[in-house]
């Protein structure tokens, strides 16, 4: 018979608190979580473990046998690392790209700090696709278009693509004002040197099928060569957000292209069950509305 370690770790911790409340608080799940989980390690076993109690529940006698089982092997476990406890409850494995991550999320790293100050971060940038189902990973941040079978995923902003430049550039020439005025500077490209192309398309206007110019593999390196007066660049608005408000670039052209994809929070139901993660996702979708509202 195998029984998943969560649901042992899980009884052994209920044990030894005697309240399922207690040990949602070690764990950092909550209670209806870990009265599930005991429910389910008695279903495998046949009976029950535990007794009702004035003050909570106690083991019964079957209990009393598991536990004494379990205790001492679960705690040389724990003494490997002596903060296995904190790490597994406080601690939030967010993986997203570099250019999210450092032009539109650390910036508002510290209101989550200033409000959950128990819950420890871990970012990791990937441009790769990561699946929370089977790496440690506990939530994702996904431009895409949502679909993501057998994981939760919740809509945060879908942003904008805007044509930025350094203000050098502009000194002592005319206003960008039509799409055709972006063809008289050095184009900074995409890996794939498709969005261009595609935005000069979308506004009617004739550009040679692979427009000359670098390329770049992702926003981050695209908006350091253009802060850098390398050329113009067509960045998503959130990731050009902190040099456009620092002064770094400028945006060419009022005229934006909406992308055809947005940011999604990626992650497994049973992550959710942490109250860390949660206050996470939570947290990211309104800091994402308030993104939305200071730019409308």
């Amino acid at each position: 018979m195998t029984i998943r370690f969560s649901l042992l770790h899980t009884f052994v911790v209920v044990a030894r608190s005697g309240r399922m409340r207690d040990a949602a608080v070690v764990l950092s799940l909550t209670p209806g979580a870990i009265s599930q989980r005991v429910r389910a390690l008695e279903e495998i076993m046949g009976h029950r473990l535990f007794d009702r109690t004035g003050s909570g529940i106690a083991l019964n006698g079957a209990g009393l046998l598991l536990f004494e089982s379990l205790d001492e092997p679960f705690r040389r476990i724990e003494a490997v690392d002596g903060d296995l406890g904190r790490s597994a409850g406080g601690l939030v494995r967010i993986s997203a790209t570099a250019a999210f991550t450092e032009n539109w999320l650390v910036p508002r790293l510290p209101r989550f700090s200033a409000r959950h100050p128990a819950v420890d971060l871990s970012l990791e940038t990937e441009n790769r696709l990561v699946d929370p189902r089977s790496e440690p990973v506990d939530l994702a941040i996904r431009h895409g278009l949502g679909g993501y079978p057998g994981l939760d995923s919740v809509w945060l902003m879908a942003p904008e693509m805007v044509v930025v430049g350094a203000p050098l550039l502009l000194s002592g020439r005319s206003p960008v004002t039509e799409p055709t005025d972006c063809l008289s500077f050095a184009l900074l490209h995409d890996l794939q040197r498709a969005d261009w192309r595609l935005w000069f398309e979308a506004h009617g206007v004739p550009v040679p099928r692979d427009p000359r110019g670098p390329a770049f593999s992702n926003d981050t390196l695209l908006i350091a060569a253009a802060e850098a007066g390398q050329g113009i660049a067509l960045v998503r608005e959130v990731h050009a957000e902190e040099a456009l408000r620092a002064g770094r670039l400028v945006q060419m052209i009022a005229r934006s292209w909406p992308s055809r994809f947005a940011y999604y929070a990626v992650t497994t139901r049973e992550a959710l069950e942490r109250p860390a993660v949660r206050h996470f996702r939570d947290w990211l979708v309104e800091e994402a509305e308030r993104f939305a509202s200071q730019a409308g």
